[in-house]
């Protein structure tokens, strides 16, 4: 049986190569054999793998599956043979999601709905968790409180604009090019403001403030941002803000969710934070399958964006599905980020 795995070489560089794998053929007691249907692509972080100990000489890749249960371990009690499911593989995993069929912890897997297909659910898992987490978890979004999503036509932030939408908060989002702003201006619900960070002359913080009113906005979601002033050029063509706009559209309140994980803040920026009782959360979704803390909660979550999938709430961002053997071109667009839309392997 085939699956994919990527390999670190001397200088750290990630390479994807399809090469055959086992899986054991006895269940544990709470384990699942699953038919994978289909897998979701998302970018390997191997700082993470080095962080916990993870790191082996090939690791797993596309953790996020779908597929139909074929067997169940003598203590399973959430599933029985042929049901549907959707979900994400742990960190710890040793079997790609790639591999025609994968053994997961029953507590991993939520039903699929029978109106969702196998690409949706495949694609949208990964984004629809991280958007709860970051919105209801991090944040404690309410109705009528304004949200700034950066980057809003990825498909996380599209996922973060409709999940909004759904609890009454009034969006904005910044675009990365024309086509992105044509895009979101379309989106159904509408976007308050899409705000065009491609071009030079649009001022982000000043945009803000001057849709709230000069009060800010309540929560942030960024995709990133600029630590100084001059950035490397590698990362110029991202358009990141700067931490220090960010801290000046951010209202009295407020929540900013951040994914840079090397945020460096200095003490006037956390004295500008003070003065607004503003908070700061890191936006890690691995933390619900790295820890069994909040288990019943990561279920719930795994359920509900099931749910919003099949009554038409969520609607993501996909590519068309790609076979097999385009897997490791495709995953290594991936891992580039040279894709703008989720990619979902079909087998």
């Amino acid at each position: 049986m085939k699956g994919l795995y990527c390999r670190l070489n001397d200088s750290e560089e990630v390479k994807f190569v399809i090469q055959e794998t086992d899986v054991p053929a006895t269940l544990g007691d709470h384990q699942v054999k699953v038919q994978v249907k289909g897998c979701a692509l998302s970018p390997v972080d191997v700082r993470l793998f080095n962080d916990l100990k993870l790191q082996r000489d090939t690791a797993p890749v596309g953790r996020e599956i779908v597929g139909t249960v074929r067997q169940v371990g003598p203590k399973v009690s959430f599933f029985q043979p042929d049901d549907e499911v959707v979900g994400i593989l742990s960190l710890d995993t040793e079997v790609s999601g790639l591999c025609s069929t994968v053994t997961i912890h029953e507590q991993l897997l939520v039903p699929k709905p029978e109106k969702v297909s196998w690409v949706s659910a495949a694609g949208a898992v990964r984004d629809g968790l991280r958007a709860y987490t970051a919105l209801h978890t991090l944040a404690h979004m309410a109705v009528g409180q304004t949200l700034l999503v950066l980057d809003g036509a990825s498909p996380f932030g599209v996922l973060s604009i409709q999940l909004a939408h759904y609890h009454g908060v009034k969006v904005l989002a910044t675009a990365h090019s024309q086509d992105d702003q044509k895009f979101l201006e379309q989106l159904r619900p509408s976007v308050a403001r899409v705000i065009g960070v491609w071009d030079a002359k649009v001022d982000l913080a000043e945009s803000c403030l001057e849709e709230t009113g000069g009060l800010g906005v309540d929560i942030v979601l960024d995709a990133g941002v600029k630590l100084y002033e001059e950035e490397p050029e590698a990362q110029q063509p991202l358009q990141l803000p700067h931490k220090h706009d960010i801290i000046t559209l951010l209202g009295v309140g407020g929540h900013w969710v951040t994914m840079e994980h090397n945020l460096q803040l200095d003490p006037p920026d956390a004295h500008s934070l003070f003065l607004k009782a503003a908070s700061l959360s890191f936006l890690n979704d691995e933390v619900w399958t790295a820890s069994t803390a909040r288990q019943g909660r990561y279920l719930h979550i795994l359920r509900d964006v099931m749910d919003k999938l099949s009554t038409g709430t969520f609607r993501p961002l996909l590519e068309d599905p790609v076979p097999l053997y385009e897997a490791t071109v495709s995953m290594e667009m991936v891992q580039k980020r040279q894709v703008r839309k989720r990619v979902v392997v079909q087998l």
